[in-house]
Protein backbone atom coordinates (compact mmCIF):
# COMPACT_ATOMS: atom_id res chain seq x y z
CA UNK A 1 0.00 0.00 0.00
CA UNK A 2 1.31 3.45 -0.90
CA UNK A 3 2.66 5.43 2.02
CA UNK A 4 0.68 8.47 0.87
CA UNK A 5 -2.55 6.78 1.99
CA UNK A 6 -1.34 7.19 5.56
CA UNK A 7 -0.65 10.90 5.47
CA UNK A 8 -2.13 12.37 8.64
CA UNK A 9 -4.00 15.64 8.25
CA UNK A 10 -6.69 17.56 10.12
CA UNK A 11 -5.67 16.19 13.51
CA UNK A 12 -4.84 18.49 16.47
CA UNK A 13 -1.37 18.39 18.02
CA UNK A 14 -1.09 17.10 21.60
CA UNK A 15 -2.04 19.64 24.25
CA UNK A 16 1.39 19.85 25.88
CA UNK A 17 3.98 22.49 26.63
CA UNK A 18 1.66 24.99 28.30
CA UNK A 19 1.14 26.45 31.77
CA UNK A 20 -1.93 24.80 33.28
CA UNK A 21 -2.20 27.54 35.92
CA UNK A 22 -1.92 30.80 33.99
CA UNK A 23 -3.87 29.49 31.00
CA UNK A 24 -6.83 29.00 33.35
CA UNK A 25 -7.93 32.61 33.67
CA UNK A 26 -10.67 31.91 36.19
CA UNK A 27 -8.19 30.15 38.48
CA UNK A 28 -5.41 32.71 38.11
CA UNK A 29 -7.84 35.55 38.80
CA UNK A 30 -9.18 33.77 41.88
CA UNK A 31 -5.67 33.44 43.30
CA UNK A 32 -5.06 37.16 42.78
CA UNK A 33 -8.42 38.00 44.30
CA UNK A 34 -8.13 35.91 47.43
CA UNK A 35 -4.45 36.23 48.39
CA UNK A 36 -2.97 39.13 50.32
CA UNK A 37 -0.43 41.20 48.36
CA UNK A 38 2.43 40.17 50.64
CA UNK A 39 2.09 36.49 49.66
CA UNK A 40 0.69 36.83 46.15
CA UNK A 41 3.98 37.19 44.27
CA UNK A 42 5.57 34.15 45.89
CA UNK A 43 2.42 32.05 45.48
CA UNK A 44 2.01 33.01 41.84
CA UNK A 45 5.63 32.12 41.08
CA UNK A 46 5.20 28.71 42.74
CA UNK A 47 1.97 28.05 40.86
CA UNK A 48 3.50 29.02 37.53
CA UNK A 49 6.32 26.51 38.09
CA UNK A 50 3.78 23.85 39.01
CA UNK A 51 1.51 24.79 36.11
CA UNK A 52 4.35 24.47 33.60
CA UNK A 53 5.30 21.09 35.02
CA UNK A 54 1.68 19.88 34.86
CA UNK A 55 1.46 20.95 31.23
CA UNK A 56 4.74 19.32 30.22
CA UNK A 57 4.88 16.19 28.11
CA UNK A 58 6.91 14.40 30.79
CA UNK A 59 4.49 14.92 33.69
CA UNK A 60 1.50 14.14 31.49
CA UNK A 61 3.23 10.90 30.55
CA UNK A 62 3.57 10.12 34.27
CA UNK A 63 -0.17 10.55 34.63
CA UNK A 64 -0.92 8.23 31.73
CA UNK A 65 1.50 5.58 32.97
CA UNK A 66 0.16 5.67 36.53
CA UNK A 67 -3.34 5.10 35.16
CA UNK A 68 -2.31 2.35 32.74
CA UNK A 69 -0.30 0.44 35.37
CA UNK A 70 -2.57 0.19 38.41
CA UNK A 71 -1.28 -0.80 41.86
CA UNK A 72 -0.81 -4.43 42.84
CA UNK A 73 -1.22 -5.96 46.28
CA UNK A 74 1.62 -8.01 47.75
CA UNK A 75 0.35 -9.80 50.86
CA UNK A 76 3.48 -11.93 51.50
CA UNK A 77 7.17 -11.85 50.69
CA UNK A 78 9.01 -14.73 49.02
CA UNK A 79 9.58 -16.44 52.37
CA UNK A 80 5.94 -16.40 53.42
CA UNK A 81 6.10 -13.45 55.80
CA UNK A 82 3.02 -11.22 55.77
CA UNK A 83 4.01 -7.80 54.39
CA UNK A 84 0.74 -6.23 53.15
CA UNK A 85 2.33 -3.80 50.74
CA UNK A 86 1.00 -2.15 47.61
CA UNK A 87 3.34 -1.78 44.63
CA UNK A 88 2.91 1.23 42.33
CA UNK A 89 4.36 2.22 39.00
CA UNK A 90 7.31 4.63 39.41
CA UNK A 91 5.22 7.29 37.68
CA UNK A 92 2.82 7.28 40.63
CA UNK A 93 5.63 8.06 43.04
CA UNK A 94 6.89 10.85 40.78
CA UNK A 95 3.44 12.45 40.77
CA UNK A 96 3.16 12.21 44.54
CA UNK A 97 6.63 13.64 44.92
CA UNK A 98 5.76 16.57 42.69
CA UNK A 99 2.57 17.36 44.62
CA UNK A 100 4.11 16.99 48.07
CA UNK A 101 7.11 19.11 47.09
CA UNK A 102 4.67 21.77 45.87
CA UNK A 103 3.13 22.00 49.34
CA UNK A 104 -0.19 20.36 48.55
CA UNK A 105 -0.28 18.81 52.02
CA UNK A 106 0.83 22.05 53.67
CA UNK A 107 -2.04 24.51 54.07
CA UNK A 108 -2.82 24.79 57.77
CA UNK A 109 -1.19 27.83 59.36
CA UNK A 110 0.65 28.88 56.20
CA UNK A 111 -0.21 32.44 55.04
CA UNK A 112 -2.90 32.09 52.39
CA UNK A 113 -2.25 28.37 52.66
CA UNK A 114 -5.64 27.07 51.66
CA UNK A 115 -5.96 29.22 48.54
CA UNK A 116 -2.41 28.42 47.45
CA UNK A 117 -2.86 24.75 48.12
CA UNK A 118 -6.32 24.61 46.48
CA UNK A 119 -4.98 26.17 43.28
CA UNK A 120 -2.10 23.71 43.19
CA UNK A 121 -4.42 20.78 43.88
CA UNK A 122 -6.66 21.89 41.01
CA UNK A 123 -3.65 22.09 38.71
CA UNK A 124 -2.11 18.72 39.58
CA UNK A 125 -5.44 16.89 39.63
CA UNK A 126 -5.67 17.60 35.91
CA UNK A 127 -2.59 15.43 35.33
CA UNK A 128 -3.93 12.34 37.10
CA UNK A 129 -6.73 12.57 39.65
CA UNK A 130 -5.91 9.32 41.45
CA UNK A 131 -2.78 10.57 43.14
CA UNK A 132 -4.82 13.36 44.68
CA UNK A 133 -6.43 10.92 47.13
CA UNK A 134 -3.45 10.46 49.49
CA UNK A 135 -2.59 14.14 49.06
CA UNK A 136 -6.12 15.06 50.10
CA UNK A 137 -6.25 12.63 53.04
CA UNK A 138 -2.92 13.84 54.40
CA UNK A 139 -3.97 17.47 54.15
CA UNK A 140 -7.36 16.80 55.73
CA UNK A 141 -6.01 14.78 58.65
CA UNK A 142 -4.36 17.80 60.28
CA UNK A 143 -7.50 19.19 62.00
CA UNK A 144 -8.24 15.77 63.47
CA UNK A 145 -4.68 15.38 64.75
CA UNK A 146 -4.93 18.76 66.44
CA UNK A 147 -7.68 17.47 68.71
CA UNK A 148 -4.88 15.47 70.38
CA UNK A 149 -1.95 17.92 70.83
CA UNK A 150 0.62 15.25 71.71
CA UNK A 151 -0.11 13.42 68.47
CA UNK A 152 -0.14 16.60 66.44
CA UNK A 153 3.28 17.54 67.78
CA UNK A 154 4.73 14.35 66.32
CA UNK A 155 2.67 13.79 63.17
CA UNK A 156 1.73 17.24 61.88
CA UNK A 157 5.28 18.35 60.92
CA UNK A 158 5.77 15.13 58.96
CA UNK A 159 2.33 15.35 57.31
CA UNK A 160 2.88 18.96 56.20
CA UNK A 161 6.45 18.34 55.07
CA UNK A 162 7.43 19.08 51.46
CA UNK A 163 9.41 15.83 51.28
CA UNK A 164 7.92 12.63 49.88
CA UNK A 165 9.40 9.39 51.25
CA UNK A 166 7.82 6.27 49.76
CA UNK A 167 9.32 3.59 52.05
CA UNK A 168 7.46 2.63 55.20
CA UNK A 169 9.15 3.53 58.48
CA UNK A 170 8.52 5.11 61.85
CA UNK A 171 7.33 8.69 61.95
CA UNK A 172 10.49 9.57 63.87
CA UNK A 173 12.77 8.48 61.03
CA UNK A 174 10.80 9.72 58.01
CA UNK A 175 11.15 13.28 56.67
CA UNK A 176 7.55 13.19 55.45
CA UNK A 177 4.51 10.95 55.81
CA UNK A 178 1.19 10.32 54.12
CA UNK A 179 -2.03 9.72 56.03
CA UNK A 180 -5.08 7.79 54.91
CA UNK A 181 -8.39 6.97 56.50
CA UNK A 182 -10.55 3.91 57.08
CA UNK A 183 -14.06 4.81 58.17
CA UNK A 184 -16.75 2.85 56.31
CA UNK A 185 -17.73 -0.77 56.82
CA UNK A 186 -19.77 -3.33 54.87
CA UNK A 187 -22.92 -3.00 56.93
CA UNK A 188 -22.99 0.77 57.34
CA UNK A 189 -21.44 2.64 54.45
CA UNK A 190 -21.99 6.34 55.06
CA UNK A 191 -23.75 5.54 58.34
CA UNK A 192 -20.53 5.26 60.33
CA UNK A 193 -22.50 5.04 63.60
CA UNK A 194 -23.27 1.48 62.51
CA UNK A 195 -19.56 0.58 62.64
CA UNK A 196 -18.78 -2.64 64.51
CA UNK A 197 -14.97 -2.44 64.72
CA UNK A 198 -14.11 -2.69 68.44
CA UNK A 199 -11.44 -0.76 70.36
CA UNK A 200 -10.22 -2.40 73.58
CA UNK A 201 -8.33 -0.10 75.98
CA UNK A 202 -4.76 -1.12 76.81
CA UNK A 203 -2.83 -0.38 79.98
CA UNK A 204 -1.26 2.86 78.72
CA UNK A 205 -3.54 5.88 78.60
CA UNK A 206 -4.90 6.53 75.10
CA UNK A 207 -3.71 3.22 73.65
CA UNK A 208 -6.11 0.59 72.31
CA UNK A 209 -6.20 -2.68 70.36
CA UNK A 210 -8.59 -2.86 67.40
CA UNK A 211 -10.64 -5.81 66.12
CA UNK A 212 -12.74 -5.55 62.98
CA UNK A 213 -12.78 -4.69 59.31
CA UNK A 214 -13.00 -1.69 57.02
CA UNK A 215 -14.75 -1.98 53.67
CA UNK A 216 -13.00 1.09 52.22
CA UNK A 217 -9.52 2.07 53.28
CA UNK A 218 -8.23 4.95 51.19
CA UNK A 219 -4.58 5.00 50.15
CA UNK A 220 -3.52 1.81 52.01
CA UNK A 221 0.19 2.43 51.37
CA UNK A 222 0.08 5.45 53.70
CA UNK A 223 2.10 5.68 56.91
CA UNK A 224 -0.91 5.93 59.22
CA UNK A 225 -4.70 5.98 59.11
CA UNK A 226 -7.51 7.69 60.93
CA UNK A 227 -9.98 4.99 61.89
CA UNK A 228 -13.39 5.01 63.58
CA UNK A 229 -14.12 2.22 66.07
CA UNK A 230 -16.45 1.50 68.97
CA UNK A 231 -14.70 2.14 72.30
CA UNK A 232 -16.39 1.55 75.69
CA UNK A 233 -17.83 5.09 75.62
CA UNK A 234 -18.94 4.91 71.97
CA UNK A 235 -17.67 5.75 68.50
CA UNK A 236 -14.11 7.09 68.73
CA UNK A 237 -11.40 8.22 66.35
CA UNK A 238 -8.00 6.50 66.36
CA UNK A 239 -4.63 6.84 64.65
CA UNK A 240 -3.34 3.51 63.35
CA UNK A 241 0.30 3.62 62.17
CA UNK A 242 1.65 1.03 59.73
CA UNK A 243 4.99 0.89 61.57
CA UNK A 244 5.17 1.01 65.37
CA UNK A 245 7.68 3.05 67.36
CA UNK A 246 10.00 0.05 67.78
CA UNK A 247 10.18 -0.46 64.01
CA UNK A 248 7.89 -3.50 63.87
CA UNK A 249 4.88 -3.71 61.57
CA UNK A 250 1.46 -3.07 63.02
CA UNK A 251 -1.22 -5.72 62.43
CA UNK A 252 -2.83 -4.24 59.32
CA UNK A 253 -3.97 -6.94 56.89
CA UNK A 254 -4.85 -5.74 53.40
CA UNK A 255 -7.28 -8.36 52.17
CA UNK A 256 -7.80 -7.10 48.63
CA UNK A 257 -7.77 -3.99 46.45
CA UNK A 258 -10.99 -2.67 44.95
CA UNK A 259 -11.48 -2.97 41.20
CA UNK A 260 -12.95 0.50 40.58
CA UNK A 261 -14.65 2.20 37.66
CA UNK A 262 -12.05 4.95 37.58
CA UNK A 263 -9.39 6.33 39.92
CA UNK A 264 -7.40 3.31 38.83
CA UNK A 265 -3.95 4.65 39.66
CA UNK A 266 -4.96 4.90 43.32
CA UNK A 267 -5.38 1.92 45.62
CA UNK A 268 -8.51 1.46 47.71
CA UNK A 269 -8.54 -1.57 49.97
CA UNK A 270 -10.41 -3.77 52.38
CA UNK A 271 -8.44 -4.18 55.61
CA UNK A 272 -8.71 -6.28 58.75
CA UNK A 273 -7.64 -5.58 62.34
CA UNK A 274 -6.98 -8.82 64.21
CA UNK A 275 -7.30 -7.82 67.86
CA UNK A 276 -3.64 -6.90 68.21
CA UNK A 277 -3.75 -3.86 65.93
CA UNK A 278 -2.31 -0.99 67.98
CA UNK A 279 -4.08 2.36 67.87
CA UNK A 280 -3.79 5.74 69.58
CA UNK A 281 -6.97 7.59 70.51
CA UNK A 282 -7.57 10.91 68.72
CA UNK A 283 -9.81 13.23 70.72
CA UNK A 284 -12.21 12.17 73.45
CA UNK A 285 -13.56 8.66 73.70
CA UNK A 286 -17.10 8.52 72.35
CA UNK A 287 -16.65 11.77 70.37
CA UNK A 288 -15.27 10.28 67.19
CA UNK A 289 -17.54 12.19 64.83
CA UNK A 290 -16.58 15.49 66.43
CA UNK A 291 -12.89 14.59 66.09
CA UNK A 292 -13.17 14.06 62.34
CA UNK A 293 -15.49 16.97 61.46
CA UNK A 294 -12.61 19.14 60.26
CA UNK A 295 -11.28 16.28 58.16
CA UNK A 296 -14.67 15.70 56.57
CA UNK A 297 -15.03 19.37 55.63
CA UNK A 298 -11.54 19.43 54.09
CA UNK A 299 -12.03 16.27 52.04
CA UNK A 300 -15.42 17.48 50.81
CA UNK A 301 -13.86 20.71 49.62
CA UNK A 302 -11.22 18.63 47.83
CA UNK A 303 -14.05 16.77 46.08
CA UNK A 304 -15.26 20.13 44.76
CA UNK A 305 -11.73 21.05 43.68
CA UNK A 306 -11.19 17.63 42.10
CA UNK A 307 -14.37 17.91 40.06
CA UNK A 308 -13.48 21.46 39.04
CA UNK A 309 -10.12 20.11 37.85
CA UNK A 310 -11.75 17.38 35.76
CA UNK A 311 -14.11 19.95 34.25
CA UNK A 312 -11.27 22.29 33.41
CA UNK A 313 -9.18 19.58 31.79
CA UNK A 314 -12.18 18.32 29.82
CA UNK A 315 -13.06 21.76 28.46
CA UNK A 316 -9.40 22.52 27.71
CA UNK A 317 -9.13 19.35 25.62
CA UNK A 318 -12.43 20.03 23.84
CA UNK A 319 -11.45 23.61 22.99
CA UNK A 320 -8.01 22.53 21.81
CA UNK A 321 -9.44 19.85 19.55
CA UNK A 322 -12.06 22.14 18.03
CA UNK A 323 -9.54 24.91 17.42
CA UNK A 324 -7.42 22.63 15.22
CA UNK A 325 -10.09 20.42 13.67
CA UNK A 326 -11.72 21.46 10.39
CA UNK A 327 -15.19 20.21 9.49
CA UNK A 328 -17.85 21.33 7.06
CA UNK A 329 -15.67 24.01 5.55
CA UNK A 330 -13.91 25.56 8.53
CA UNK A 331 -12.57 25.17 12.09
CA UNK A 332 -15.04 23.49 14.40
CA UNK A 333 -14.56 26.19 17.00
CA UNK A 334 -16.05 28.74 14.55
CA UNK A 335 -19.25 26.77 13.95
CA UNK A 336 -22.13 28.52 15.76
CA UNK A 337 -23.60 25.40 17.33
CA UNK A 338 -20.23 24.00 18.42
CA UNK A 339 -19.34 27.41 19.81
CA UNK A 340 -22.52 27.27 21.89
CA UNK A 341 -21.52 23.88 23.30
CA UNK A 342 -17.98 24.99 24.08
CA UNK A 343 -19.17 28.23 25.67
CA UNK A 344 -21.61 26.33 27.87
CA UNK A 345 -18.89 23.91 28.98
CA UNK A 346 -16.54 26.80 29.72
CA UNK A 347 -19.26 28.51 31.74
CA UNK A 348 -19.81 25.43 33.90
CA UNK A 349 -16.08 25.05 34.46
CA UNK A 350 -15.59 28.66 35.51
CA UNK A 351 -18.55 28.58 37.89
CA UNK A 352 -17.12 25.49 39.60
CA UNK A 353 -13.65 27.01 39.90
CA UNK A 354 -14.85 30.35 41.27
CA UNK A 355 -16.98 28.62 43.91
CA UNK A 356 -14.25 26.18 44.97
CA UNK A 357 -11.67 28.94 45.35
CA UNK A 358 -14.07 31.12 47.34
CA UNK A 359 -14.50 28.27 49.80
CA UNK A 360 -10.73 27.85 50.06
CA UNK A 361 -10.44 31.55 50.89
CA UNK A 362 -13.14 31.12 53.54
CA UNK A 363 -11.03 28.39 55.12
CA UNK A 364 -8.06 30.75 55.28
CA UNK A 365 -10.17 33.51 56.83
CA UNK A 366 -11.75 31.10 59.32
CA UNK A 367 -8.26 30.29 60.60
CA UNK A 368 -6.58 33.68 60.54
CA UNK A 369 -9.09 36.54 60.45
CA UNK A 370 -10.25 36.36 64.04
CA UNK A 371 -13.39 37.79 65.61
CA UNK A 372 -16.71 38.03 63.81
CA UNK A 373 -15.19 37.63 60.35
CA UNK A 374 -13.69 34.25 61.22
CA UNK A 375 -16.98 33.13 62.78
CA UNK A 376 -18.89 34.24 59.70
CA UNK A 377 -16.55 32.40 57.34
CA UNK A 378 -16.78 29.22 59.43
CA UNK A 379 -20.55 29.50 59.31
CA UNK A 380 -20.46 29.98 55.53
CA UNK A 381 -18.38 26.83 55.13
CA UNK A 382 -20.84 24.85 57.23
CA UNK A 383 -23.56 25.21 54.59
CA UNK A 384 -21.69 26.13 51.43
CA UNK A 385 -19.29 23.15 51.44
CA UNK A 386 -21.96 20.41 51.36
CA UNK A 387 -24.02 22.44 48.88
CA UNK A 388 -20.99 22.86 46.59
CA UNK A 389 -19.99 19.23 47.04
CA UNK A 390 -23.49 18.17 46.05
CA UNK A 391 -23.85 20.36 42.98
CA UNK A 392 -20.39 20.67 41.45
CA UNK A 393 -19.61 16.96 41.69
CA UNK A 394 -22.96 16.08 40.12
CA UNK A 395 -22.43 18.46 37.21
CA UNK A 396 -19.05 16.92 36.48
CA UNK A 397 -20.16 13.72 34.73
CA UNK A 398 -22.56 15.19 32.13
CA UNK A 399 -20.12 18.01 31.49
CA UNK A 400 -17.17 15.67 30.87
CA UNK A 401 -19.35 13.43 28.68
CA UNK A 402 -20.29 16.43 26.53
CA UNK A 403 -16.66 17.50 26.25
CA UNK A 404 -15.73 13.98 25.14
CA UNK A 405 -18.37 14.19 22.43
CA UNK A 406 -16.72 17.33 21.07
CA UNK A 407 -13.83 15.11 19.99
CA UNK A 408 -16.22 12.72 18.22
CA UNK A 409 -14.96 9.16 17.86
CA UNK A 410 -11.46 10.29 18.81
CA UNK A 411 -12.76 11.18 22.25
CA UNK A 412 -14.04 7.64 22.77
CA UNK A 413 -10.56 6.23 22.24
CA UNK A 414 -8.40 5.67 25.33
CA UNK A 415 -5.37 7.45 23.86
CA UNK A 416 -7.28 10.75 23.87
CA UNK A 417 -7.40 10.72 27.67
CA UNK A 418 -11.10 11.58 27.65
CA UNK A 419 -12.35 8.12 28.73
CA UNK A 420 -10.08 8.39 31.79
CA UNK A 421 -11.69 11.73 32.69
CA UNK A 422 -15.17 10.27 32.15
CA UNK A 423 -14.50 7.24 34.36
CA UNK A 424 -13.16 9.54 37.05
CA UNK A 425 -16.04 12.01 36.86
CA UNK A 426 -18.61 10.28 39.16
CA UNK A 427 -16.10 9.61 41.92
CA UNK A 428 -16.23 12.88 43.84
CA UNK A 429 -20.02 12.71 44.04
CA UNK A 430 -19.83 9.24 45.62
CA UNK A 431 -16.85 9.61 47.98
CA UNK A 432 -16.96 11.57 51.24
CA UNK A 433 -20.75 11.28 51.39
CA UNK A 434 -22.94 10.87 48.31
CA UNK A 435 -25.57 13.33 47.11
CA UNK A 436 -28.26 12.52 49.66
CA UNK A 437 -25.77 12.82 52.52
CA UNK A 438 -24.74 16.29 51.35
CA UNK A 439 -28.31 17.48 50.84
CA UNK A 440 -29.35 16.25 54.27
CA UNK A 441 -26.30 17.93 55.77
CA UNK A 442 -27.50 21.23 54.29
CA UNK A 443 -30.93 20.64 55.85
CA UNK A 444 -29.32 19.84 59.20
CA UNK A 445 -27.42 23.12 59.09
CA UNK A 446 -30.63 24.99 58.27
CA UNK A 447 -32.37 23.51 61.28
CA UNK A 448 -29.61 23.72 63.86
CA UNK A 449 -27.21 26.48 62.83
CA UNK A 450 -28.96 29.77 61.95
CA UNK A 451 -25.58 31.48 61.56
CA UNK A 452 -24.81 29.24 58.57
CA UNK A 453 -27.83 30.46 56.61
CA UNK A 454 -27.17 34.05 57.67
CA UNK A 455 -23.60 33.81 56.37
CA UNK A 456 -24.70 32.31 53.06
CA UNK A 457 -27.40 34.94 52.53
CA UNK A 458 -24.91 37.65 53.39
CA UNK A 459 -22.52 36.25 50.77
CA UNK A 460 -25.27 36.13 48.15
CA UNK A 461 -26.61 39.52 49.19
CA UNK A 462 -23.33 41.19 48.26
CA UNK A 463 -24.38 40.82 44.60
CA UNK A 464 -28.01 41.93 44.92
CA UNK A 465 -29.11 44.64 42.53
CA UNK A 466 -26.52 43.79 39.88
CA UNK A 467 -28.64 41.38 37.80
CA UNK A 468 -32.43 41.07 37.82
CA UNK A 469 -32.32 37.33 37.19
CA UNK A 470 -30.07 36.79 40.19
CA UNK A 471 -32.34 38.99 42.31
CA UNK A 472 -35.35 36.94 41.26
CA UNK A 473 -33.52 33.69 42.05
CA UNK A 474 -32.60 35.01 45.50
CA UNK A 475 -36.23 35.87 46.19
CA UNK A 476 -37.29 32.40 45.07
CA UNK A 477 -34.69 30.84 47.37
CA UNK A 478 -35.98 32.85 50.32
CA UNK A 479 -39.50 31.64 49.62
CA UNK A 480 -38.21 28.06 49.50
CA UNK A 481 -36.39 28.53 52.80
CA UNK A 482 -39.42 30.03 54.52
CA UNK A 483 -41.25 26.70 54.45
CA UNK A 484 -39.39 23.73 55.90
CA UNK A 485 -42.41 21.44 55.70
CA UNK A 486 -41.43 18.18 54.02
CA UNK A 487 -37.91 19.55 53.66
CA UNK A 488 -36.18 16.15 53.56
CA UNK A 489 -37.99 15.01 50.42
CA UNK A 490 -37.02 18.22 48.61
CA UNK A 491 -33.54 18.55 50.10
CA UNK A 492 -31.85 17.97 46.75
CA UNK A 493 -33.90 20.67 45.04
CA UNK A 494 -33.13 23.16 47.79
CA UNK A 495 -29.41 22.32 47.81
CA UNK A 496 -29.22 22.72 44.04
CA UNK A 497 -30.82 26.17 44.27
CA UNK A 498 -28.49 27.22 47.05
CA UNK A 499 -25.46 26.23 45.00
CA UNK A 500 -26.69 27.89 41.80
CA UNK A 501 -27.57 31.15 43.52
CA UNK A 502 -24.20 31.18 45.26
CA UNK A 503 -22.36 30.54 41.99
CA UNK A 504 -24.39 33.24 40.26
CA UNK A 505 -23.66 35.78 42.99
CA UNK A 506 -19.92 35.08 42.87
CA UNK A 507 -19.79 35.37 39.07
CA UNK A 508 -21.80 38.61 39.10
CA UNK A 509 -19.30 40.06 41.55
CA UNK A 510 -16.07 38.82 40.03
CA UNK A 511 -16.36 37.33 36.54
CA UNK A 512 -16.32 39.31 33.27
CA UNK A 513 -19.81 40.63 32.36
CA UNK A 514 -20.25 38.17 29.50
CA UNK A 515 -19.66 35.22 31.86
CA UNK A 516 -22.02 36.50 34.55
CA UNK A 517 -24.65 37.38 31.95
CA UNK A 518 -24.54 33.90 30.43
CA UNK A 519 -24.75 32.19 33.81
CA UNK A 520 -27.67 34.27 35.04
CA UNK A 521 -29.53 33.78 31.75
CA UNK A 522 -29.05 30.03 31.45
CA UNK A 523 -28.76 28.82 35.06
CA UNK A 524 -30.96 31.29 36.93
CA UNK A 525 -33.19 32.95 34.32
CA UNK A 526 -34.60 29.80 32.74
CA UNK A 527 -33.21 30.73 29.33
CA UNK A 528 -31.09 27.62 28.91
CA UNK A 529 -31.96 24.04 28.07
CA UNK A 530 -31.40 20.75 29.86
CA UNK A 531 -28.37 19.79 27.75
CA UNK A 532 -25.12 21.69 27.27
CA UNK A 533 -25.01 23.81 24.13
CA UNK A 534 -28.41 25.44 24.67
CA UNK A 535 -27.29 28.94 25.69
CA UNK A 536 -29.26 31.86 24.23
CA UNK A 537 -27.67 32.72 20.88
CA UNK A 538 -27.77 36.43 21.74
CA UNK A 539 -25.05 36.02 24.38
CA UNK A 540 -21.40 36.79 23.67
CA UNK A 541 -20.47 33.15 23.16
CA UNK A 542 -17.22 33.91 21.36
CA UNK A 543 -15.92 35.79 24.42
CA UNK A 544 -16.67 32.80 26.67
CA UNK A 545 -14.84 30.45 24.34
CA UNK A 546 -11.79 32.68 23.90
CA UNK A 547 -11.51 33.22 27.65
CA UNK A 548 -11.34 29.47 28.29
CA UNK A 549 -8.90 28.53 25.51
CA UNK A 550 -5.45 27.19 26.21
CA UNK A 551 -2.63 28.54 24.08
CA UNK A 552 -0.14 25.68 23.86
Amino acid sequence: MAATTHTVTNQPPPLVGHDVFTSDRALAEAVERHLAPEVLTEAREELVVLGRAAGSAQVQEWGARANENPPRLRTHDRYGHRVDEVDFDPAWHRLLGKSVEAGLTDAWGRPGGHVRRAAGFLVMSQVEAGHGCPVSMTHAAVPALRTEPELAEVWEPAATSHVYERALGTVAEKPGVLLGMAMTEKQGGSDVRANTTEARPLAADGEYALTGHKWFCSAPMSDAFLVLAQAPAGLTCFLVPRVLADGSRNAFAIQRLKDKLGNRSNASAEVEFDGTTWARRVGEEGRGLRSIMGMVAATRLDCVLGSAALMRQAVAQALHHCAYRDAFGGPLIEKPLMRNVLADLALESEAATVLAMRLASAQDAAETAGGSEAERERALLRMAVPAAKYWVTKRCTPMVAEALECLGGNGYVEESGMPRLLRESPLNSVWEGSGNVQALDVVRALRTEPAALDALLREVGAARGADHRLDRAIRGLLVELADLEGIEARARRLTERLALVLQGALLVRWAPPEVADAFCAARLGGDGGAAFGTLPHTLDLRALVERARVEA
